[in-house]
């Protein structure tokens, strides 16, 4: 059924949001489910059973059972438009409330986490005033930046979040993100040590001894 999914997507410039294949199981959407709704996504404002059953290569029953297995599950509505003539109109909110929720859930948990890694090498509870100034990083902030942020103040043997802080800051400002870039840094500073005790030595002093 993936297969079939692959074969459309090579063959028509569909839209696929990544949240939606990321997590399409926890929505309960099936293979065959996905496929129709990645279709109906991409032609949201007509809605032809008919046509979705052609352009698929599916059975128009199956096509039917499918369609009316996402509307029980809450995930499309068909809107009657016109009543005469049974003219109906797909509707995506519900399908597009659930990816908010999951993005929204996403996250909370991986806050969650980021608190909890604080606690961990802080070795207490985070205050109120912690979670304030870990929450304002965030904003400004990956956490993945702020993670190395806490680790390399937790190697110089410093909990304190001033100087995790100030550490966050001055890595923004040199671009650093990543723990190689951090490594790169740091290998740097030592080098200008090393010069800076190279240029200090007095050589005169040492001649004349």
């Amino acid at each position: 059924m993936l297969g079939k999914l692959v074969d459309i997507l090579k063959t028509e410039p569909f839209y696929v949001p990544s949240i939606l294949l990321k997590n399409y199981r926890k929505l309960n959407i099936t293979d065959s489910e996905l496929i129709i709704l990645i279709y109906l996504i991409n032609t949201e404002n007509t809605f032809n059973p008919k046509q979705v059953a052609k352009d698929l290569n599916f059975k128009l029953n199956d096509t039917m059972e499918i369609i009316n297995s996402l509307i029980d599950k809450n995930i499309i509505k068909l809107d009657i438009i016109n009543k005469k003539v049974r003219e109906e109109k797909l509707n995506l909110d519900e399908l597009y409330n659930k990816l908010a929720f999951i993005i929204i859930d996403n996250k909370t948990k991986k806050s969650s986490n980021l608190f909890d890694v604080f606690e961990q090498e802080f070795g207490r509870t985070l205050s109120p005033m912690d979670y304030e100034i870990i929450t304002d990083w965030q904003k400004d902030f990956d956490d993945s930046l702020i993670l190395l942020a806490l680790k390399e103040a937790v190697f110089n043997n410093v909990t304190n979040l001033r100087y995790i802080d100030k550490i966050i800051r001055d890595w923004h400002k040199k671009g650093i993100k990543t723990e190689q870039d951090v490594i790169n840094d740091r290998k740097k500073f030592e080098s200008k040590k090393s010069n800076k005790k190279l240029f200090d030595y007095d050589w005169l002093n040492e001649r004349d001894n």
